[in-house]
């Protein structure tokens, strides 16, 4: 299971790549419209903050401090600085990842959430969910504005 869940962070990082880089005009990473309240850039910084702070640091016992609001808050990073930032976090999660043992997945994540005690195993499912989940948005944010 741990070799799978690594493959399928690989994967879907790998999209998170293409999908920022098949914007064809680098300011529209960062336009809104009526109803759409973050713009790809900043989902992109989410994604990468999160991953990082929940993988990099939990799991990976790195060193991240992450500045949550920064990622919604930030604006017009150069598309190819978030493409170099998506590779370092898939390093990263990789690296991180593939330290587990397969037994990990059934220990407690070290932190809540939401309040409950959930597995390693748990935590990373859900997290897996929502760069998906993200990724998806990207892509309708990238196809409905980068025009």
């Amino acid at each position: 299971m741990k070799t799978t869940i690594t493959e399928l962070y690989k994967r879907e990082l790998d999209r998170l790549y293409t999908e920022i880089d098949s914007y064809i005009e680098e300011d529209s990473l960062w336009k809104l419209a009526d109803h759409i309240s973050n713009s790809g850039g900043n989902l992109c910084l989410h994604l990468i903050g999160n991953l990082h702070h929940f993988i990099g640091k939990y799991i990976g016992n790195t060193d991240y401090v992450r500045h949550r609001e920064a990622e919604f808050d930030t604006k017009n990073t150069p598309k190819a600085t978030l493409l170099t930032e998506i590779k370092t976090v898939q390093k990263t999660v990789v690296s991180s990842l593939t330290q587990l043992q397969e037994e990990d997945l059934a220990k407690n994540y070290p932190i809540e959430k939401n309040g409950e005690i959930v597995t390693i195993g748990h935590m990373l499912l859900h997290l897996f969910w929502h760069l998906s989940y993200h990724i998806g948005q990207i892509n309708y944010h990238r196809r409905l504005l980068d025009q």
